[in-house]
């Protein structure tokens, strides 16, 4: 086990030298550039210069990345050109928001998935069946973001109810946080759970049909034996591994839900970052999304060889 998580982290740093590369280029190749959309209308080509020589951006592209991913090896993100903080304690802040949204996203979801899923598998081609899959169907199609605003334009205007605007930390008051948190965790977690209930039935069907059920059912077990002790377990990795790419997603992907209920996470932070071209930003939290989403998918494949024992990394 230890030499195959020694094996994976190595196999980081390839992954994370491409990943800083392309988000290094593609920033470079964006038309127009810092300089420009910081002075505005009053840019000349003096003023651009000068602000690209108090930034280092008028040297090689092949120094400016040098000099970038140097001082990331050393635990230096560098300095937003913004606002003139450093980048790397920014972005530990933010995460912990995004983190603590995609964690209560991912709970919510398998809380609706799974006793869903598993209730279309057993009752396949039945009326309860027919309607988890619509539902799920439901859930695949409708976008976080669409459903964010259609949430808050029927409670708004329905129910007078506005979320709230500032936000609060975990720690400061944990029932504001939460008040703050669930119900864009709960849109997240709704988006989310069709394709888990999807790959709950689908996966939960198919266990159900191997012969080693049948011979639990013939030796007398229960049905909720036989469904919640045999069955789940042996299906629960196509289930964990979709979940795992889903937070992984969730850390970089959950922007626009962020901006409609004005969460200060990494997403936002991210976001900004690209309408303001502040380039040390964006390099930045790419980079740490991309660390994370290795690392969640690392925690995923360790998972399997908790859940089904026959597995081995040894």
């Amino acid at each position: 086990m230890r030499n195959y998580i020694i094996r994976r982290l190595l196999q980081l740093i390839p992954v994370l030298f491409g990943i800083s590369v392309a988000i290094f280029a593609v920033l470079r190749f964006i038309p127009g550039g810092f300089a420009s959309g910081m002075l505005g209308i009053d840019a000349t080509p003096e003023l651009i210069a000068q602000v690209n020589a108090r930034y280092g951006l008028d040297q090689p592209v092949v120094t400016q990345y040098l000099n970038w991913i140097g001082g990331v090896l050393h635990g230096d993100f560098g300095i937003s050109f913004r606002s003139g903080a450093e980048i790397l304690p920014e972005i530990l802040t933010r995460f912990q928001v995004t983190a603590e949204l995609a964690i209560l996203a991912a709970v919510i979801s398998w809380c609706i998935a799974l006793p869903l899923g598993i209730l279309a598998a057993v009752k396949r081609n039945r009326m309860a069946d027919r309607v988890v899959r619509v539902v799920a169907l439901l859930g695949v199609s409708v976008p976080g973001f669409a459903l964010s605003i259609l949430v808050i334009l029927v409670l708004s205007l329905f129910f007078g109810y506005y979320p709230p605007l500032d936000y609060v930390g975990l720690l400061e008051d944990p029932a504001k946080n939460l008040e703050i948190m669930f119900l864009p965790a709960l849109i997240l977690g709704c988006s989310m759970s069709g394709s888990v209930m999807r790959m709950t039935r689908s996966s939960v069907l198919e266990v159900l049909r191997q012969d080693f059920i049948k011979t639990v059912r013939a030796k007398g077990a229960s049905e909720r034996v036989a469904i919640f002790k045999h069955a789940l377990r042996n299906a629960l990795i196509p289930i964990v591994t979709l979940v795992g790419l889903q937070i992984g997603s969730l850390l970089g992907g959950a922007v626009v839900v962020e901006q409609i209920f004005s969460l200060p996470g990494l997403g936002l932070m991210t976001l900004t970052g690209i309408n303001n071209r502040d380039y040390p930003v964006v390099q930045g939290c790419v980079l740490f999304i991309a660390f994370v989403y290795v690392l969640v998918n690392l925690v995923v494949d360790l998972l399997y060889a908790y859940i089904d024992p026959r597995i081995s990394y040894d």
